[in-house]
């Protein structure tokens, strides 16, 4: 209200301002589990930088959802291709730690780099 000219200030009557407060003061987005702020002085130009985290309140829209389900669709992918991945591996070390030889004459030698 401070940086209102002082006519337009003196115009509002006392429910328009408690009705601006009550609209300022709902606001949901202000509530954030990290909420850090800063400045950045650069030459003569001062910067200002936010880091914000927290859970989305926000309707997204249908792109935006999209876009967040080929995400996790590629996470949980990546995600059980390295789990396969180190079961194989697994498998790998205890058939070679047995003495199993599936191919004759044949190794991808990862035995022979951990047993030396």
């Amino acid at each position: 209200m401070e940086r209102l000219p002082q006519p337009v200030r003196d115009s509002f009557t006392e429910e328009q301002l408690s009705a601006l407060k009550l609209a300022l003061a709902a606001r949901s987005w202000g509530r954030h589990a990290i909420d850090w702020r800063g400045t950045l002085r650069l030459w003569r130009y001062r910067y200002y930088i936010v880091f914000l985290v927290g859970r989305n309140r926000r309707t997204l829209s249908r792109g935006e959802l999209q876009i967040g389900l080929w995400l996790q669709a590629i996470f949980i992918f990546i995600f059980l291709s390295l789990c396969t991945l180190i079961g194989l591996l697994a498998l790998y070390i205890a058939k070679s730690a047995i003495g199993i030889d599936l191919f004759p004459g044949f190794s991808l030698g990862i035995w022979g780099w951990i047993n030396s």
